[in-house]
């Protein structure tokens, strides 16, 4: 475990009345494991090499901490501060009264631009997993194989490379409360080391079912997991639609109303999905799951 020197990188940033943008709607909707609720109502969240602490303060939100490169930049990059969120909503808002009030619920939300590998990983773990036991073995994974960042009398870890996990062991995984995923996450470590999927030649891709593909070949993917990570990565997808048992219901009651959800078929979901929400997709998924779950 290396020791980040960060004297004198604390950096402070303000962003001004930010349209589309609400902290608990960004953090609490699935997408993310790293950042937590403080006793205050702010966010403190670990990404990429960078420790930051966000705060409400007004109509304006204020972002500090341990921050590699120029802070203001690298915000505007990972919130995708520059996306039209009020034009997306708006396109979405005409589809029907239910999508238009599932928006007016989760109006806050915006898909991070979060990093890819990482996002390969927190979903393998996420599968048939609860956020709070997805959230402690991402913790202990990155305490014991990440990088040490100390900031404000505390210490965060950022999350391992594939390089830093070439020595782990299917046991080693096994200790960290991975249970079945343990082989999964050893896999894929290695094929990512040994070549045979290359995360670069992703981002350079511009076919997304071939991108999906080569997810698919990596262990423990399945297609939900793809998916999650064709939208919630820098690969920024935003025609994907994951399904998951909050996204069937609830396109189950809107617009299946089969009495048997269970009996919901992904491709029938995903049909109405492409026919409703086009290349919007994947936000509209965002705003209904969280709408389902959370009212």
């Amino acid at each position: 475990m290396n020791l980040f020197q960060v004297k004198n990188m604390e950096q402070e940033y303000i962003l001004k009345k930010p349209k589309s943008f609400n902290l608990e709607h960004i953090f609490e909707c699935g997408q993310c494991f790293r950042w937590n609720k403080e006793p205050d109502g702010s966010y403190t969240g670990v990404f990429g090499e960078n420790v930051l602490n966000v705060i409400q303060i007004g109509e304006d939100f204020k972002f500090k901490g341990i921050c590699k490169g120029n802070i203001k930049d690298t915000i505007e990059n990972y919130f995708d501060l520059n996306r039209n969120y009020e034009e997306m909503k708006h396109i979405l808002e005409q589809v029907d009264e239910s999508m238009a009030n599932s928006i007016k619920y989760g109006e806050g939300i915006r898909l991070l631009n979060q990093d890819l590998w990482e996002t390969i990983i927190s979903f393998i773990i996420s599968a048939n997993n609860n956020i709070p036991r997805i959230k402690g073995i991402i913790e202990r994974l990155s305490a014991k194989y990440g990088k040490e960042i100390k900031w404000n009398g505390k210490s965060y870890y950022t999350f391992p490379t594939p390089q830093e996990l070439k020595d782990v062991t299917v046991e080693d995984y096994r200790k960290l409360g991975l249970g079945f995923r343990d082989i999964r996450l050893y896999e894929t470590v290695h094929m990512v080391l040994d070549g045979k999927v290359n995360l670069e030649a992703m981002h350079n891709e511009k076919d997304t079912l071939k991108i999906r593909e080569t997810l698919l070949t990596l262990s423990g993917v399945g297609p939900k997991v793809a998916d999650c990570i064709l939208l919630f990565s820098t690969l920024k997808r935003l025609e994907v639609f994951p399904i998951d048992v909050w996204v069937r219901r609830v396109m189950n009651e809107l617009y299946i109303k089969n009495p048997d959800e269970n009996k919901v078929n992904k491709k029938e979901i995903e049909k109405i999905a492409n026919e409703k929400f086009g290349l919007l997709a994947g936000v509209a998924q965002q705003y209904l799951f969280y709408w389902k779950r959370e009212a």
